[in-house]
């Protein structure tokens, strides 16, 4: 099974690449290749498999046989450990200048193997405006056979001068029935467990993955999608919110607490505590300090990410709900996200209006707005929950 048979649902994108690696690979034994172009844009909503798209065409290109999905080569890449790539992902909420320039000079080196040197940036619209700017600088005038492969949910979220370098691929959002096939048949999920992640995933594979394979993700989801029928009053509405942030915050801290104490232990070493020594140990720690610190904000912006991500995925949850109850409204002959909650979508479609529907829409939109501007997320969760009220029961 070759590389590119992982891209669920992306047919037109995997052959475009194909023909790109194989010209990639007559550049290289100095065939008639039109040239590798040297900077590339992986675009698509979330659940796409950007980052998949990206590792898939990394692992083509430093393929002898572009991407056949066995080899020692295509293994490294698949584990992380080949020589010639640099795969980056921005851990907190933003990637800074000097990150962008300590990547720029890890990419300059010569590709160990002789073939191309790749670094593949996921989430690169997290970069800064003075590290995009740096990182224009390197994808304008890039070493000989160095490739950036940029992963961002859009073309609009790069800066124009960065987007007009590159090459960009689209991806879209895969079909219920692909993902359900792949949970069926590389995963060995039951086809029940499997169709009702995939609906309710909304072609995300790896949100659909963790559907099927984790009961307590599952268990997550269902309280999450439980909140509208319980919002009758103002008291219930607060404590809905308290326990959607609670959540977020158990999700940020059980994700990040051993991680932290690691780097924090490593780091401690390296700067020689517990070191032997009159005056070595407390001279490095003292040099050490303001690394540390450092380490602690980048730890604190993971966190925060996390919860962030954490609760916009139970928003997302939420607005596939009164999605679908629109869509019973209106009677409209679609596949719903939460048929498995039949009868919460035709009471709640029963109590309210289409108006009542869309302005709940509207409140978890404004909700998301504010999170990503830094609002305090019980201030901008309680100001949802109440908006989400529905009197009638």
């Amino acid at each position: 099974m070759g590389v590119f048979d992982d891209l669920v649902g992306q047919e037109q994108a995997a052959i475009v690449l194909k023909q790109a690696a194989s010209a990639a690979a007559e550049t290289l034994t100095g065939g008639r290749g039109t040239g590798m172009t040297h900077a590339w844009l992986f675009t698509g909503p979330p659940g796409s498999g950007r980052s998949a798209a990206a590792k898939a065409f990394a692992a083509a290109l430093l393929c002898p046989t572009q991407g056949c999905g066995h080899c020692d080569s295509c293994h490294q890449v698949e584990v992380g450990s080949h020589p010639d790539l640099e795969s980056v992902r921005p851990q907190g909420l933003s990637y800074s200048v000097k990150q962008t320039r300590e990547l720029i000079l890890r990419a300059a080196g010569r590709a160990t193997l002789g073939g191309w040197r790749i670094v593949l940036f996921e989430d690169a619209d997290r970069a800064t405006e003075q590290a995009a700017n740096a990182l224009l600088k390197a994808i304008e005038e890039p070493p000989p056979r160095t490739v950036w492969l940029l992963c961002a949910p859009a073309a609009d979220d790069m800066i124009v001068t960065i987007r007009s370098r590159c090459r960009v691929i689209t991806l879209r959002t895969p079909s219920t029935q692909a993902v359900a096939h792949v949970l069926k048949t590389r995963d060995n999920i039951p086809p029940g467990i499997a169709d009702s992640a995939a609906r309710a995933s909304q072609g995300h594979l790896s949100r659909a993955r963790r559907l099927a394979l984790d009961e307590q993700v599952r268990h997550r989801r269902d309280a999450v999608l439980a909140i509208p029928r319980s919002l009758t009053g103002v008291a219930e509405c607060i404590t809905a919110a308290e326990r959607l942030v609670k959540t977020a915050d158990e999700d940020a801290a059980a994700a990040t607490a051993e991680l932290n104490e690691t780097e924090v232990n490593e780091l401690r070493a390296l700067y020689g505590e517990g070191s032997s020594g009159k005056g070595l140990n407390k001279g490095l720690i003292r040099g050490g300090a303001g690394a540390l610190k450092e380490l602690e904000n980048a730890q604190k912006s993971r966190a925060t990410r996390i919860k962030r991500e954490s609760l916009d995925l139970a928003l997302l949850d939420l607005m596939a709900l009164y999605r679908d109850v629109l869509a019973v409204q209106f009677g409209a002959q679609i596949e719903l996200a939460n048929e498995d909650r039949r009868a919460d979508l035709d009471h709640l479609a029963r109590t309210g209006t289409p108006e009542d529907t869309l302005r709940r829409v509207d409140a978890i939109l404004l909700c998301r707005e504010r999170l990503a501007a830094n609002v305090n997320p019980q201030i901008a969760v309680e100001a949802m929950t109440l908006s989400l009220r529905n009197p009638r029961g």
